[in-house]
């Protein structure tokens, strides 16, 4: 007898698992736990499941999806504002635990969206120290613009914790170089990257680990994962202004600062940007244009496995 097709979706909490199962209308909730999460699996191990799909929510949601995919299932981490669009779509305006692992089943059988492989345990602590890292800068930033606010006592008492900030900023910067990895293929790979001029150890690292798809997708894939293909905005005969957003949010911070160093040391991007400063285009435009064609140019590279050759990558899309 043919069993029917399960779509499941996990509201991932905290301390909970909420799980609803469609189209029996099942609903679940277990600890956020090893031991909660089998108990579901066990549960559901007799069903039909064609995909399994949970919310991106910083974290908390990686116990859940690894213990998924081990036992083979398809599991999909869908970006939160994907599934509340959906629901507001479905005219769902609620909001509970419950409600929305239903609407993450719905999300589930009517989009089906693309599975693709989880990152390994060493992407993922690498991507902890990136996570680290910029919330320590961000730390930074704030006590120095205090510091710059106060006087007298206020301002030792402030120059205490920046200090040491500062020095957790440093050893962090050493446990992201590549000399300290244990992955020769990250090794291999960071060099790569870093042979183009303005890319430097921090990008690479935030690269490894926030976009494992580098170098295996095509130029315009890459550019709209992370961000940076601006979708059309016309109707009929108005043409809307177009804007980048979306994707991978701390790919394209991390490519701010270099892209901007590369467009003065950097003799492919220097010209690109001279050319579209010429053609007219803001200085924020052509900014961005350079950072795409920076971003197409390390797929190029991871891809071939060869390093920086002006010559060659000079002439690709962007």
């Amino acid at each position: 007898m043919t069993q029917i097709k399960c779509w499941i979706g996990s509201d991932v909490g905290k301390c909970t698992l909420d799980t609803d199962i469609r189209p029996s209308g099942r609903r679940r909730q277990h600890a956020n736990t090893e031991v909660g999460i089998a108990q579901l699996m066990a549960e559901v191990e007799s069903l039909s499941v064609e995909r399994v799909v949970l919310e991106a929510t910083g974290g908390l949601e990686l116990v859940a999806a690894v213990q998924w995919s081990q036992v083979g299932l398809a599991v999909a981490v869908v970006n939160p504002r994907q599934v509340r669009d959906f629901a507001w779509a479905t005219g769902q305006l609620a909001k509970t635990e419950t409600i929305d692992a239903a609407i993450l089943a719905h999300f589930a059988e009517v989009i089906q969206p693309e599975v693709r492989p989880l990152a390994s345990q060493e992407t993922r602590q690498l991507s902890e120290l990136v996570t680290r890292r910029q919330q320590l800068v961000e730390m930074i930033t704030a006590e120095k613009n205090r510091r710059a606010a106060v006087q007298g006592v206020s301002r030792e008492q402030i120059d205490h914790p920046l200090d040491w900030l500062q020095e957790q900023l440093r050893e962090l910067d050493e446990q992201l170089q590549p000399s300290s990895w244990q992955t020769p293929l990250w090794c291999q790979q960071a060099q790569l990257l870093q042979s183009v001029p303005g890319v430097g150890e921090v990008l690479s690292a935030v690269l490894l680990a926030e976009l494992p798809e580098l170098g295996q997708l095509n130029p315009k894939q890459i550019a709209a994962l992370v961000g940076l293909a601006p979708p059309n905005r016309d109707s009929g005969q108005v043409r809307g202004r177009r804007m980048i957003g979306g994707g991978r949010a701390r790919v394209r911070t991390a490519l701010y600062m270099p892209t901007l160093v590369a467009t003065r040391h950097n003799p492919v991007l220097k010209a690109f940007y001279e050319r579209l400063l010429a053609q007219g285009k803001q200085k924020k435009v052509a900014l961005t244009a350079c950072m795409r064609k920076l971003l197409v140019i390390l797929n190029a590279i991871v891809k071939s496995g060869q390093p920086w050759q002006p010559q060659r990558q000079g002439g690709l899309d962007s």
